[in-house]
């Protein structure tokens, strides 16, 4: 009972529009909000979080034997083995641990471990 009253109402208002290009233009204009935001999404989210993981990347690339690190759960430590995946810290003296990579967090300057 509703729904035929509103597609009734619709219909003589679709008629007098019902211009090809004025109808396109509606459509246009009504995905804009979403394009625009998709846009802003990009340069606020998205971009920064992959610059982000790239300058990680090449951190993680440059590890050399000798460097002290902080690890994403808070060990500190010098590295003492490289591998292609892994890499050893010593986190005191004849204390090494087993690490990915990827779990490196920072690099720190020489001589901040004591």
């Amino acid at each position: 009972m509703f729904i035929s009253s509103a597609i009734a109402q619709t219909a003589p208002a679709a008629a007098a529009g019902g211009d090809l290009q004025s109808s396109l233009m509606g459509t246009l204009m009504g995905m804009l909000p979403f394009v625009l935001m998709f846009v802003v999404l990009y340069f606020v989210m998205i971009r920064p979080q992959m610059k982000k993981a790239k300058e990680h990347k090449a951190m993680i690339e440059a590890l050399a034997k000798g460097d002290e690190v902080a690890t994403a759960g808070g060990i500190l430590g010098k590295v003492t083995k490289l591998g292609d995946s892994f890499i050893d810290i010593e986190v005191a003296a004849g204390v090494e641990v087993h690490l990915q990579r990827s779990a490196v967090a920072q690099v720190l300057p020489k001589g901040s471990i004591k």
